[in-house]
């Protein structure tokens, strides 16, 4: 049973791959200066990337888990993420209103996919 890690620190790994499935920890904004839809956009560029790291795509998300710090971000939020989703390949997801860890990033994804 192998387990593949990429960007490990001392808290945790961007990146998690077992048994053909990929696991991205939570991924927020760097530039939290932008809006929620500069925001998502780089968030999903992060996810974007660490797919592609780990041998995925978006096509092969099987689950994605969006946190907002506040519903009244949901639209502009949706409106990125519309825009990104690969259509005819979206996943199940699920967003919730959360108190983020850090209070000026406005939204956080989590991502699980198959490997391509």
């Amino acid at each position: 049973m192998e387990i593949k890690r990429h960007h490990v620190g001392k808290r945790l790994s961007e990146t998690a791959i077992h048994n053909g499935t990929v696991y991205l920890a939570g991924q927020i904004a760097e530039d939290t200066t932008q809006d929620i839809e500069g925001q998502t956009r780089e968030v999903l560029g992060h996810v974007d990337r660490l797919l592609m790291e780990a041998g995925s795509d978006k096509t092969c998300i099987l689950m994605c888990q969006i946190y907002i710090s506040d519903m009244a971000h949901f639209a502009g939020m949706n409106a990125v993420y519309d825009e990104w989703v690969a259509q005819g390949h979206t996943p199940p997801r699920a967003t919730v209103e959360s108190k983020l860890a850090n209070p000026a990033c406005l939204v956080e994804i989590v991502v699980t996919a198959a490997l391509r």
